[in-house]
């Protein structure tokens, strides 16, 4: 059992990890970064509702809000709040003049 869950808990947030990088610019000059959010639960869980720190997140990209949307100010939303199987990987690119840090706030043990 790992140190950081709670006795009892399938998963926690540290079991969603985020990876991203950049990837060849807009025909515009508009950097873009391609974001990969994968379920890692070692308990073969699936996680839903999983919300990440984001700031002002914006793209000069159109993302599928399906995929990954701003909900409100440091609060994006992956996935439509759907699950996120176990060993899944969601991805999707921006385009914008710098990196967005992205982190877990919130998740739900399916």
């Amino acid at each position: 059992m790992e140190p950081n869950r709670i006795w009892g808990e399938k998963c926690s947030k540290s079991d969603i990890v985020i990876n991203q990088g950049p990837t060849a610019p807009l025909p515009s000059g508009i950097p873009t970064y391609t974001v990969e959010i994968m379920n890692m639960c070692v308990s073969g869980c699936d996680i839903s509702g999983i919300h990440l720190r984001c700031g002002w997140f914006s793209s000069a990209r159109l993302i599928n809000p399906k995929v990954f949307k701003r909900l409100r100010y440091n609060d994006c939303l992956v996935n439509d709040g759907r699950p996120l199987i176990n060993g899944a990987t969601i991805s999707f690119q921006y385009a914008n003049t710098f990196l967005y840090p992205l982190s877990v706030s919130s998740v739900i043990c399916v």
